[in-house]
């Protein structure tokens, strides 16, 4: 594997470790940049990879090349960028001053344009639009548990084609597409679950399993749809269910939801949202680029979205601390009286 093209994660935290992790189990090479509690909790105890179906693999420590410096830029072919989205700018002014010539870099982060302020950051690199459908749980002492099913998607493009093998050798797949734009939004949409999430303050299985607050999710999505259908954008379909039919999905009784659910995601009992991870860690949330992100669209098309926004608030307020304890029926009155007292 010496001649093989060498890749980099920059931002090893739950999804830099686990993508990397299965890349560096079967055969790549593979270098990780994060910050320095994850330095050294991988350095003690390797990488230990599972998933919701059973997949269990190790990395020894010995094995792991982490490191807090960025000297593994200089030398990757490849650079998946995974740090939160407030934290692109910087990450951008790094590699700008670190890449090798012919470096290209995949953007696997949340929200919808990071890939573009690192274009800006980096002229004349290739730097390609992914992202990461699954839930990754950080578990401590290096484990990272991947919760709920899919496949890696990515922007379209030839300078893939040297990477392709090792990433379906991981058991990662990328998933081309032409329009990354419409699966962004997509996934998106079902990411509007995590504000919902980390205030719930559950487990992802167990907060979806009670109508109350699917019922919250229904009313982000749909308020995000009608906002997408005034902007006249057309989110992809990453489920059985087109993205309009879901938040109908959502409001159905718990029990005939249980049975419809399991035709489209597998969600296994440890998965919880980065949110919750980020709120539970007293770090800062990316609630700003996910409902955040409907906000703006509203606003740019002079329409309203309360709910998204009372979101937007909400999770904000959780930062600053104390949690409020919500209940499903709280939440939900919560936010039907958001869309009342804006007329929406």
């Amino acid at each position: 594997m010496a001649s093989s093209p060498e890749i980099c994660v920059f931002g090893a935290g739950s999804i830099g470790c686990y993508v990397g992790g299965r890349l560096a189990a079967n055969g790549a090479p593979v270098r990780f940049i994060g910050r320095e509690r994850v330095v050294a909790e991988v350095r003690a105890h390797g990488l230990h990879l599972t998933d919701w179906r059973g997949a269990d693999l190790k990395v020894p420590a010995s094995q792991v090349r982490i490191d807090t410096g960025q000297e593994a830029l200089g030398t990757a072919d490849l650079v998946l960028v995974t740090v939160k989205s407030a934290a692109t700018e910087e990450a951008g002014r790094t590699l700008a001053s670190r890449l090798k010539a012919g470096a290209s870099v995949i953007s696997f982060q949340n929200g919808l344009h990071n890939a573009q302020v690192l274009r800006g950051l980096l002229p004349g690199r290739t730097v390609l639009t992914g992202m990461v459908p699954f839930n990754v749980a950080a578990q401590g002492q290096g484990a990272f548990h991947a919760g709920s099913e899919g496949t890696l998607e990515v922007e379209q493009h030839a300078l893939l084609a040297p990477y392709l093998d090792a990433f379906a050798r991981a058991g990662l797949p990328l998933k081309q597409h032409a329009d990354i734009g419409a699966v962004q939004w997509a996934k998106l949409l079902l990411n509007l679950n995590n504000a919902i999430n980390a205030l719930a303050n559950l487990p992802l299985k167990e907060e979806l399993s009670q109508r109350a607050w699917r019922r919250c999710v229904a009313l982000a999505q749909h308020e995000a749809l009608a906002v997408l259908d005034v902007a006249r954008v057309k989110p992809a379909k990453l489920t059985p269910l087109p993205p309009h039919w879901i938040p109908r999905l959502l409001g159905m009784p718990d029990a005939v939801f249980a049975v419809l659910a399991k035709k489209m995601l597998a969600i296994d009992p440890k998965a919880r949202s980065s949110m919750w991870d980020d709120l539970h860690a007293g770090r800062k949330t990316e609630v700003d680029y996910l409902n955040g992100e409907v906000v703006r669209l509203a606003h740019q098309h002079r329409v309203a979205a309360p709910v998204n926004s009372r979101l937007v608030e909400l999770v904000h307020e959780a930062e600053a601390g104390p949690r409020r304890a919500w209940t499903g029926e709280a939440l939900l009155a919560e936010l039907e009286q958001a869309g009342r007292s804006s007329g929406s």
